[in-house]
């Protein structure tokens, strides 16, 4: 989607903070002992008193009204019995629509106790989004989002994961550009433009190289074997730089 007016902008922020509201409503209720399904009525009530629709629920026919997906798990977690665990690292990935305008976010929660190993990878994996968003601007290369990132985490000793990319959104879950890298990429040409819509979602990994699917059809698992965090913000290009629209409020 490309903004070109107020009215347009106006929409993506509002279902981007009811995306956002639910994340984070989402993860203050997350505690030891819940299930992922339990998690994600919590996430589907939400939308619904706000009227919105769950996008991979309604796009996709995906199980569950969010993804959540744990410890090796790390993205498109389907929502059932898994217990909740001290310790475990849980990504929640909410998107949704509203009025016709589509939103998407995510991050990966700790369940205390913590590891110091775990702080430090979710730290940096916010860091490497972050990294990634300041690169959006009207004109600038899509390859520099990739660069930026994959500098940051060649630096400081991560990988990241070469087959899961950010992607356009605002009115369908997934538009173009499609695949936009989050790790270098020589032949990525195109550019951003004003008003662009896209994700920002680098997966950040103390080893893992790619995304490969399990056997329910749905969730995803690193290979080789390693920790992997995902934050994501939905972020609109402007002559000014980046405007997340994915923010609690």
């Amino acid at each position: 989607m490309t903004i070109t007016q107020e009215e347009e902008l106006a929409g993506l922020q509002a279902i981007g903070r009811i995306v956002a509201n639910t994340m984070h409503g989402m993860a203050r209720a997350l505690e030891p002992g819940m299930t992922t399904r339990e998690l994600d009525e919590i996430g589907r009530r939400l939308l619904e008193q706000e009227g919105a629709v769950s996008a991979p629920e309604a796009t996709y026919d995906f199980p569950g009204a969010t993804c959540i997906s744990v410890n090796e798990e790390i993205a498109h977690g389907i929502p059932g019995d898994r217990v909740i665990a001290p310790g475990d690292l849980v990504n929640i990935d909410v998107s949704a629509s509203k009025d016709g305008y589509f939103a998407d976010t995510g991050a990966t929660w700790r369940v205390a106790p913590t590891r110091p190993s775990q702080d430090r990878l979710c730290r940096d994996g916010r860091r490497a989004m972050q990294i990634g968003i300041d690169q959006v601007r009207d004109s600038a290369p899509l390859a520099d989002i990739g660069k930026a990132i994959g500098q940051f985490a060649k630096e400081h000793g991560y990988t990241l994961i070469r087959n899961l990319a950010s992607h356009g959104v605002g009115r369908a879950l997934h538009e173009y550009p499609e695949e936009i890298p989050t790790w270098p990429a020589r032949g990525e040409r195109r550019r951003i433009h004003k008003g662009l819509v896209l994700t920002v979602e680098p997966f950040l990994s103390t080893g893992g190289q790619w995304a490969t699917e399990g056997d329910d059809g749905w969730t995803l698992y690193s290979a080789p074997p390693a920790a992997v965090v995902q934050y994501e913000h939905t972020v609109v290009a402007t002559e000014r730089g980046p405007l997340i629209v994915t923010l609690p409020g």
